[in-house]
């Protein structure tokens, strides 16, 4: 492909000057999620580069912030080479001219006082091999120290160091000789690094010996692109202690290991081949934890999902990065978080698919929300009432209830029935999030992540003779054998209730009448509404 395009360099650069753009996208309501920024950074053209002949592809858009075009020359097998042109969208672009200075003053600066203040401020240096991100995070790595250590900021902090990294599986303290540690999760699910020394410092001098100790044992090695890769993903962590408040930040400033095509170390063996899908796995593990930890903050600025909308996944046990990083992407979590991407990119022709997967890959990172407008969320927000046959409920007489036109709903008929509390309206039919212990869920084959439902059938205390026989045995929802059925709270203390499960297809339950549990009203959380939906035989959240 190389030889390709500088044997048509000339018709390249001829074609690019006669290039009409491509129109930027039209203004919306909507905007980026604040919480996660993304930016690129443009490297300039190298000596090899220009020596070897390869003409610049990227070109960043002065006339329109954060827009940069890309152009490809493909080699059309019916004719003469065409060219095809690409454009991406980031939240800020920064071209060869600019130093790494002012990319710490635009955006990385923003990320300190969030960790003094006792939040999570994350930056990404991500792109391929060769593209300047280890250039990028040393040097921001340096400013950072001297932000945090020369006054400026308001209060006393302890500031604790530590430097690790990842390669495959394996994890190394590179503040200690590249000792071996081991990433494990806790009893409380907190993921720990056992084994790892941090090192209070309390000056920039002696941080900078730790970035410089650290960088001798970074593992790298020569690719096709670049004669020193970053081999492995390296992540530098500031932990930022108030003994006042008693309270701590996290700053993570993360060199990610870089990434290749398998054309660039295929001259490399097997062993390289395997080293390179270990780190494109990563990355890819980590775009999803990025994109859906951005979106379930997104979604829960707007008030929660809309009808039908599955909350986020974030898949943060697929791999040892993100694990180690599991706190930055916990949905659950009280801390104030704060993410910066940092796209770097090689502007040679020669690195034009790379650099185009590069900016794709960051511009999948940014999560677009409305600027105005507010969303329910159906988990939470009471359902609307339904008219029933009023003159009979008043007469005492049983009714049936009127046909539904819509979908068959576990919603309660009965007219402002949402008001009671919700624990002194549980009924059989409705439907409910629980919440179990982690090891009911794996006895019962439930995913940690997922939300816990369940459909109500009746009170525990009517089974009798056979029937109770048979489910005596059943946990309830803390996990603990039943003994006997007697209810503490008008009868309806504990019900046996049937599991709803994810279905198939996205956003769909399926009620599993076979697998029963008895779960304590304590234990209900909120109800949910399900209709059934006869054309996909499937359950759907409504509002």
């Amino acid at each position: 492909m190389d030889q390709f395009y500088l044997g048509n360099s000339a018709l390249y650069q001829t074609l690019v000057k006669g290039v009409k753009l491509l129109p930027a996208p039209k203004p919306s309501d909507a905007v980026t999620s604040p919480d996660m920024v993304v930016g690129a950074r443009i490297r300039p053209l190298l000596d090899d580069d220009l020596a070897a002949g390869f003409p610049c592809a990227v070109f960043p858009r002065l006339s329109q912030k954060g827009l940069v075009d890309v152009h490809d020359l493909y080699n059309h097998p019916k004719g003469r080479p065409i060219l095809k042109s690409f454009k991406y969208q980031v939240d800020s672009l920064f071209d060869s001219k600019t130093t790494t200075e002012e990319i710490y003053h635009n955006l990385v600066a923003d990320l300190i006082p969030v960790a003094w203040n006792g939040g999570i401020g994350t930056l990404f240096a991500y792109g391929q091999t060769g593209s300047g991100k280890t250039f990028t995070v040393s040097r921001l790595v340096q400013l950072v120290a001297e932000t945090l250590t020369d006054g400026s900021l308001g209060g006393d902090r302890e500031i604790y160091f530590t430097v690790v990294e990842l390669a495959g599986n394996s994890a190394y303290d590179l503040l200690n000789s590249r000792k071996p540690i081991s990433v494990l999760e806790d009893s409380f699910g907190v993921t720990q690094l056992a084994g790892v020394e941090e090192h209070h410092v309390r000056g920039r001098a002696e941080i900078m010996d730790l970035i410089e100790r650290a960088s001798s044992f970074r593992q790298t090695a020569p690719t096709l692109k670049n004669g020193a890769s970053s081999r492995s993903h390296g992540i530098c962590r500031i932990r930022v202690k108030n003994p006042a408040a008693d309270t701590e930040g996290l700053l993570y400033l993360i060199d990610l290991a870089g990434s290749e095509a398998a054309r660039d170390v295929a001259a490399h063996g097997a062993d390289r081949m395997r080293e390179t899908r270990d780190i494109n796995m990563s990355l890819s593990v980590l775009k999803d934890c990025i994109r859906g930890k951005a979106m379930s903050d997104a979604l829960k600025r707007a008030g929660g999902p809309r009808p039908k909308q599955k909350r986020p996944h974030i898949p943060f046990r697929q791999s040892a990065l993100t694990k180690v990083l599991k706190h930055v992407f916990d949905p659950v979590g009280d801390q104030v978080c704060k993410t910066v991407v940092i796209a770097c990119i090689n502007p040679s022709l020669g690195d034009v698919g790379p650099s185009k997967n590069t900016l794709r890959y960051a511009e999948m990172l940014r999560v677009v929300v409305p600027k105005t407008g507010e969303t329910r969320d159906v988990f939470t927000a009471p359902p609307p009432t339904i008219r029933m046959n009023t003159q009979a409920r008043e007469s005492g007489t049983t009714a049936v209830p009127p046909r539904l036109t819509g979908p068959l709903s576990s919603r309660d008929l009965a007219p402002n029935s949402w008001q009671m509390p919700f624990k002194k309206r549980v009924r059989p039919g409705m439907v409910v999030i629980w919440n179990p212990n982690p090891e009911l869920c794996v006895s019962l084959g439930l995913a940690e992540d997922d939300v816990k439902l369940a459909a109500v059938l009746c009170p525990a205390s009517v089974m009798t003779g056979a029937v109770q026989d048979a489910i005596r045995d059943v946990a309830d929802g803390r996990g603990q054998p039943r003994t006997d059925f007697e209810d503490s709270l008008d009868g309806r203390a504990q019900y046996l209730c049937a599991l709803v499960t994810p279905g198939p297809v996205a956003e769909a339950y399926e009620l599993n009448l076979w697998r029963h549990t008895v779960i304590a009203v304590d234990d209900m959380e909120k109800e949910v509404i399900l209709e059934y939906d006869p054309s996909a035989r499937y359950y759907y959240v409504c509002s």
